[in-house]
């Protein structure tokens, strides 16, 4: 006989039992469980073992086995003891021969049930006494559902404000799911803005389903900075919105450009026109020419022109320098993308651009860095560069740490008065 049976069980207690498990547990010689779980059986006759310290648990259990002849132990445990469950410390403690495994339905099973939403590609994120990483890279990557198992410190509250302060170029519809199964079930969809204030049972998840960008909040136009839109304001790509220049990087790539008014400026590799977009609102007298080879970047240089209502970007479809022919003679280069043509591409502006021109480069890449620098000294340009290594504060429960933002180098280049 097996002697362990661990059984998951709901807020519904008894009443979300099988027959089967609920025979097990009549027989058992001693439950073990929290608290909570335990005031299920008040009546049982059994030994009780309550777990306040999960190690002093285990040797109690393992102590009773010794102990007591024809022993049956049975662990009560919320939903599936297997996920992110008590189930985990029982392997590592004991063999597997010796345990049986009862799961019940498991919080997440049930938090998108009551949203009717299928699950089956959601991404299943603990932080309950774990690093909130795995939850920063998820929501950098766009992924689409997210569940979200909270702890004391990591609440809905505390993941709201971690949200807010990424500065995010995406939304999500935050759900908070409290009490599932039990008398006092509650399922609420809340803005992130508004769950800072407020409080929760400590029986909650949080499912946070993306928005589509078309759906996205609209803001006022006359609020909004003359510099360094936030990054969360642009249309960007669904499945990799960090794939955008940043809104620091931006700043500093707008001042290396030294504008002045009534310029063409060509952004080279414009991605989703953010560059292009600030261009165009500090300098309304200028000609700003997005040139990304992607499809789906010009659908969002499109958007983002109309999100922002700047009339002077023109859009170009293609791959630099073979689109450039047409174009206007620049008097600043931005290049962002070079989609592996970086030295023709130089070639091509270094034919072009205004002899008074300058050339700034965003390069994410130590080969892309070497590579300019090189064209640059053998063309006997002068060159200033700049390492930029930045990082923004961001909550850790009633903590502030910094989370760096990836390393960019930017070039800014002019030819050799000599």
């Amino acid at each position: 006989m097996v002697p362990i049976h661990v059984v998951g069980i709901g807020l519904s207690g008894q009443l979300g039992l099988t027959d089967t498990t609920r025979t097990i547990i009549e027989q058992a010689t001693v439950l073990v469980g929290s608290q909570r779980h335990l005031d299920f059986f008040a009546d049982h006759p059994a030994e009780r073992i309550a777990l306040t310290d999960f190690a002093q648990g285990l040797d109690a259990i393992q102590r009773h086995l010794d102990h007591v002849s024809e022993s049956l132990v049975v662990v009560l445990t919320s939903g599936d003891p297997l996920f992110f469950g008590f189930g985990r410390l029982l392997l590592q403690a004991f063999a597997s021969d010796q345990l049986c495994f009862h799961p019940h339905l498991s919080s997440v099973q049930l938090a998108f049930n009551r949203l009717k939403v299928p699950w089956q590609d959601a991404q299943i994120i603990s932080v309950h006494g774990r690093s909130l990483t795995p939850l920063i890279s998820a929501w950098q990557k766009g992924t689409e559902k997210i569940a979200i198992l909270t702890d004391p410190s990591n609440t809905p509250a505390a993941i709201a404000k971690l949200f807010l302060s990424l500065d995010l170029p995406i939304q999500y519809d935050f759900w908070v799911c409290e009490n599932l199964e039990g008398t006092t079930e509650r399922i609420q969809k809340i803005a992130p803005a508004i769950l800072l204030d407020l409080q929760f049972s400590p029986l909650n998840i949080v499912i946070l389903l993306r928005r589509p960008q078309e759906s996205q909040d609209k803001f006022d136009q006359e609020s909004l900075s003359l510099i360094g839109i936030p990054d969360r304001e642009f249309y960007t790509f669904m499945d990799r919105p960090g794939l955008m220049t940043k809104r620091e990087i931006r700043v500093l790539a707008l001042a290396e450009l030294q504008l002045q008014t009534h310029q063409v400026i060509w952004d080279i590799g414009s991605g989703t026109g953010s560059v292009a977009i600030e261009l165009a609102r500090l300098s309304p007298s200028s000609q700003i020419y997005a040139i990304e080879k992607t499809t789906l970047g010009i659908q969002l240089i499109h958007q983002n022109c109309e999100h922002f209502q700047v009339g002077n970007v023109h859009c170009i479809h293609g791959q630099a320098p073979k689109v450039l022919d047409n174009l206007p003679q620049p008097d600043r280069i931005f290049i962002g993308g070079s989609g592996g043509c970086l030295v023709e591409i130089l070639d091509y502006c270094q034919m072009r651009l205004d002899l008074q021109g300058i050339i700034v480069l965003s390069l994410a890449t130590l080969e892309n860095f070497y590579a300019a620098g090189n064209w640059f000294h053998q063309h006997d340009w002068c060159v200033e560069h700049l390492q930029v290594q930045l990082s923004r504060s961001v909550p850790v429960a009633t903590l502030t740490r910094f989370a760096p933002l990836n390393p960019v180098m930017l070039i800014r280049a002019n030819r050799n008065p000599s």
